[in-house]
């Protein structure tokens, strides 16, 4: 496995991080929790050392699995990620987000004791708390960083102006925001300010929840509870739009001897060395598909046939539904 430095004053981590969102309830329908345990061991076999989550998936369920999972690994072989924020009702519902020093201090007691470990690796805010000033909320992280019980400051789906103000406080290891073939708005301003400052990004939905996959078909009905049911990507006339770019894709990938999802994943990775794809595998059958994308080597002949198949701006449809995307860093 391939390592990097997550930025400019990060861990050193796999070139390829586990996104475990999945592995809880409530997002993609009901995981198989033996298999997600068994991809987790799979994973970290493999290599993979950085893992993500957020102490709302699931409602706990997510940090609680995780620790069943990592119980008995040394402690310094993988980093944790862990977001925190998002506000949950018990009936699923989402309730903004809370990014109040009390609050951070408030969240990490209850991670560190779901994840059964005395530190977070890299703690991050899930969302901007447009009431409180990203100064406060880092300033938070900063102490317990002081106190022993956080390593690295991490920022989720922000956008530059709030990069600028939050690294002023503290370094800022990482960001994790949406990247993939079909999800580019990071290029414009964020990628440049992230690497102009030193900060990493850690690219979540790179397979756009399994829509470039190679995977998916219009047939394919969302179950109970899928989140994608509900994402304009997934739906009607913007599904067919969307599904037509995968087959241009599928031509390269054939051409190229590797499956879809490996060369968007591929393409993701190429796009600098300061760029992690987190991979929500949620089987070991997908997480075997996804780590061979690393040894792919692009050319520029074959980049430039990927952006013929998928040129900037091709998809159809916003990547979450349209309360969610005021919430996000960059709306594509």
């Amino acid at each position: 496995m391939q390592t990097v430095t997550l930025g400019a004053t990060g861990p050193a981590v796999s070139r390829l991080g586990l996104g475990a969102m999945g592995m809880s309830n409530g997002v993609y329908g009901n995981p198989d929790r033996r298999e997600s345990i068994a991809t987790v061991h799979a994973a970290l076999e493999a290599g993979v050392t950085l893992i993500d989550t957020g102490d709302f998936y699931g409602m706990g369920h997510n940090e609680l699995l995780l620790a069943e999972a990592l119980r008995g690994r040394p402690r310094d072989s993988y980093v944790l990620s862990v977001k925190f924020g998002a506000l949950r009702g018990p009936d699923n519902s989402w309730g903004g987000n809370d990014g109040r020093p009390e609050a951070v201090r408030n969240f990490l007691a209850y991670s560190l004791n779901r994840l059964g470990t005395d530190h977070i690796d890299i703690y991050r805010p899930a969302r901007l708390d447009p009431a409180v000033p990203i100064e406060d909320t880092v300033g938070a992280i900063k102490e317990m960083i002081d106190a022993g019980f956080v390593r690295h400051v991490g920022l989720s789906e922000v956008d530059a102006a709030t990069i600028r103000r939050a690294h002023a406080v503290h370094p800022i290891t990482d960001l994790q925001i949406e990247y993939s073939l079909i999800s580019r708005g990071v290029e414009a301003e964020i990628l440049p300010t992230l690497r102009e400052l030193g900060i990493g990004l850690t690219a979540y939905g790179v397979l756009a929840r399994g829509l470039i996959s190679g995977h998916w078909n219009a047939g394919r009905d969302t179950a109970p509870g899928d989140f994608r049911g509900m994402t304009p990507r997934f739906s009607g006339e913007n599904l067919d739009h969307n599904l037509g770019l995968v087959e241009a894709l599928r031509r390269v990938a054939d051409a190229k001897g590797c499956s879809v999802a490996q060369l968007v994943i591929a393409w993701v990775a190429a796009q600098g060395d300061d760029i992690v794809p987190l991979v929500g595998a949620r089987t070991r059958e997908r997480l075997a598909e996804a780590l061979p994308a690393l040894d792919l080597t692009l050319s520029p002949d074959d980049l430039a046939e990927i952006e013929k198949a998928v040129p900037l701006g091709a998809a159809r449809g916003d990547r979450y539904p349209s309360a969610m995307m005021q919430h996000l860093g960059t709306g594509n």
